[in-house]
């Protein structure tokens, strides 16, 4: 499977990268997956070009086209003005509005206080269910604070752990949906008649079906058959 790690950080080193690092080593122990950064920083040129021009460039392309194909996602933010960055929002701005339909997404972020945890609930989550991601239970936000004090360790792995086995969920029914579709399309599979019969489709009640389309009866006929 297929991880993509998307960090809006924008120094180096930077704790947003560091969070994100860590996610990914304590999924890929609860699941088996191929990890891919993503790092914005690299892209902000052009992520603001694709805005003014409509296209983007070869690198803009390539990261867009990891993370439509990914399994699951990971995405990690700074915190801006009690917000996620203008930079991780205008990435997914210009990914294409249905390309997170369905995919696994964890949501982390980084900050100066833990005052400003509530990013995750307000900010982070809502972008992603808009854009109809299944966003896991836990959300991981490290303040300053935070690292190599207790409990950020054990929320990376109870997140993690929850992305592993959606991601997993979610390959298992997939390839089910495609044996399934592969056995209907292949003739040598044998199919009963009252399969056949039940499968079949049938024409609409108050329509008679033609060739090639359906004739709809007006409804004062429909009406006055069923008058005694």
């Amino acid at each position: 499977m297929k991880l993509v790690v998307v960090s809006a950080g924008l120094s180096v080193p930077s704790s947003t990268r560091l969070l994100a690092d860590r996610l990914a080593a304590a999924t890929a122990r609860h699941a088996s997956v191929d990890v891919q950064v993503v790092e914005l920083r690299d892209l902000a040129v052009d992520i603001a070009h694709n805005f003014t021009s409509g296209f983007p460039g070869r690198a803009l392309s390539a990261a867009l086209e990891a993370v439509t194909e990914a399994d699951g996602l990971i995405v990690v933010t700074p915190v801006f003005s009690a917000s996620y960055s203008g930079l991780f929002k205008s990435f997914f701005d210009v990914l294409d509005q249905d390309a997170l339909s369905g995919k696994p997404v964890l949501i982390a972020a980084t900050g100066g206080s833990a005052r400003h945890s509530l990013v995750l609930e307000h900010a982070l989550r809502p972008l992603f269910a808009y854009l109809r991601a299944v966003v896991v239970p836990t959300a991981v936000y490290a303040a300053s604070e935070d690292w190599g004090a207790e409990g950020l360790a054990e929320r990376i792995d109870r997140a993690a752990g929850e992305l592993g086995r959606l991601m997993e969920g979610m390959g298992a029914v997939r390839r089910a949906d495609v044996a399934d579709v592969a056995d209907v399309a292949d003739p040598s599979v044998a199919v009963d008649t009252d399969t056949a019969a039940a499968i079949a489709p049938r024409p609409l009640d108050g329509a008679r079906a033609s060739a090639d389309r359906f004739t709809v009866i007006p409804f004062e006929q429909q009406l006055a058959a069923l008058r005694p």
